[in-house]
């Protein structure tokens, strides 16, 4: 055995030739370089799936510290300048929620405004009321409080900004359309039943919630830290154009639809002067419900317009335009429309103003109990006399007359 083994171990192993040997080294040196290569993909796609695993859960659990670092925006407040504004304008909200609660209890309580276009500027109110809820909420989380909130708090702050933003603009849009519809068939207020009134405004609450989740459903810049802004550090440029271009196309809509029935209105009203100058004259004629809304129009697009133009400016990347210095100035403008409207509203309507009286002296002395007093005093026989001899109001002779200019 040992010498089988000795002789096997001894065996010559045959020489491959020259090609052969060649050949496989070089089958051998391009397997090995296969499995580099394929190595150094599988080692890329393991980076690249990390990479994409990172941006996905990226930046979300970072505080807004973070974010305002990253876009260069300096928004620090002085100590007293903090409390100065949040004063004052706690001062200012306090006024937007008590008169618009005004405005929408005045359209509600007074019969003489069960029309639509009452029931849409009740609306209107309605989204500066949310106006000053936002800006309250703003202003106890602004400076370095706002450094310090969560991305969810933010989202849910500048949320309520872009709602009550987007239900303003789209109620006078909504009203727009209710005075075009009414002029163009010569009535003082609009055939719009209460149903579709109620769906409109159903419909404006919707897309302005609608609007003001975008940022929060995805079009931020948690993942793409590149494209984030300084106004607003967690919503993307892109973002910014879109709202911004988007409301300005809204304004010059509203604009061109009240030219176009100033125009009409101011056409019909100089034809027939001469013969009705008593009703052209009246208090709520068709022109007057027109001047109103243009005011408050106006006084929109004034307020909101310099604010829109400067968010267009950060979406496009203006590195030169400085508009951190130009935020606590557009801010205010913003705070100041919310308050203007329901002075507008007495002022222009002097039905209004007097509802608001009657509101307030039924708050401060309650009228309500004297007049359920006064009322089960009354005979009976007394009440039913005034009841059945009552003329017709000056309400409804004003409002035919006006319906009688039109078609005239």
């Amino acid at each position: 055995m040992s010498g089988v083994s000795s002789r096997s171990s001894t065996i010559p192993v045959p020489s491959l030739p020259p090609c052969v040997s060649g050949c496989v080294g070089r089958l051998l040196e391009g397997g090995n370089g296969r499995v580099l290569a394929q190595e150094h993909s599988r080692d890329a796609a393991i980076d690249l799936r990390k990479m994409a695993m990172q941006n996905l859960s990226c930046h979300y659990n970072e505080p807004m510290s973070f974010f305002y670092n990253n876009s260069g925006a300096n928004d620090k407040w002085d100590k007293t300048q903090l409390i100065v504004v949040q004063v004052v304008g706690s001062l200012f909200c306090c006024f937007i929620l008590v008169s618009n609660a005004m405005v929408i209890a005045a359209v509600i309580t007074n019969k003489k405004f069960h029309f639509p276009f009452y029931y849409l500027l009740a609306n209107l109110a309605a989204a500066d009321f949310l106006a000053g809820i936002a800006y309250i909420y703003l202003m106890f989380n602004t400076g370095e409080v706002s450094r310090k909130l969560t991305v969810k708090g933010y989202f849910i702050r500048q949320g309520l900004l872009d709602i009550s933003l987007s239900a303003s603009l789209a109620n006078l849009l909504v009203i727009a359309l209710e005075r075009y519809i009414a002029v163009m068939n010569l009535k003082v207020h609009s055939n719009l039943t209460k149903r579709r009134v109620t769906l409109l405004m159903v419909l404006v609450w919707a897309i302005s919630i609608l609007m003001g989740a975008v940022p929060s459903l995805g079009w931020n810049c948690t993942c793409n830290l590149s494209d984030c802004s300084q106004l607003a550090p967690l919503f993307s440029r892109s973002y910014l154009v879109f709202w911004s271009v988007s409301n300005l196309v809204v304004f010059l809509v509203m604009v061109a639809i009240y030219m176009r029935i100033y125009a009409f209105v101011k056409m019909r009203t100089s034809m027939l002067t001469p013969h009705t100058r008593g009703s052209v004259s009246r208090k709520r004629t068709p022109i007057k419900l027109i001047k109103t809304v243009m005011v408050v129009l106006g006084a929109f697009v004034v307020c909101w317009t310099p604010g829109l133009v400067v968010l267009l400016l950060d979406g496009l990347n203006c590195t030169s335009c400085k508009v951190m210095k130009l935020k606590r100035w557009l801010l205010l403008l913003a705070v100041a429309n919310s308050v203007m409207n329901p002075c507008i509203y007495s002022y222009k309507d002097e039905e209004m103003w007097t509802t608001f009286k009657n509101l307030l002296r039924c708050i401060g002395h309650g009228t309500r109990r004297q007049r359920s007093t006064r009322a089960n005093t009354r005979p009976l026989s007394s009440a039913l006399d005034t009841v059945t001899s009552q003329p017709p109001s000056e309400e409804t002779k004003i409002e035919d007359e006006d319906e009688d200019v039109f078609r005239t």
